[in-house]
């Protein structure tokens, strides 16, 4: 299938398809005779795959070791493995996230209800003692 085609099947550009193929994701491409690329059905499976790993959060050298090479199919216990530490890191980063918001709104709940006669400058004051403790 020509790059036309591929592109339309699974969403991505036509220069985006090209990249992944220079960065070693889609392993060798034929060329007919007169220079156009001719894709295989796999290299639709494996731009999805691609594309949905990025999605999770994979770095491109993530995805890179996490796809088959050659014959050899797809090494299951890795790709377990790499997903797992994928879904401890996603964990912490929520952690993270959790721990950002809750100071965010503490912010906004010093600010909002500041104490009467207290002016602006005391209070941002008293809101950064209150995120130091």
């Amino acid at each position: 299938m020509r790059i036309g085609e591929l592109a339309k099947r699974t969403g991505l550009t036509p220069s985006r398809i090209r990249f992944y193929e220079s960065a070693g994701l889609l392993g060798p491409v034929e060329r007919r005779p007169n220079g156009y690329r001719s894709y295989s059905a796999e290299a639709e499976a494996l731009l999805l795959v691609v594309t949905s790993a990025q999605q999770a959060g994979f770095s491109l050298d993530e995805v890179r070791h996490l796809l088959p090479t050659g014959s050899q199919g797809w090494q299951h216990e890795g790709l377990v493995a790499a997903m797992k530490r994928k879904v401890e890191e996603i964990a912490a980063l929520e952690q993270q996230l959790a721990q950002r918001k809750a100071q965010l709104v503490a912010v906004i709940d010093g600010i909002e209800n500041r104490p009467d006669g207290l002016d602006c400058a005391d209070n941002a004051k008293r809101v950064l003692a209150l995120l130091r403790t």
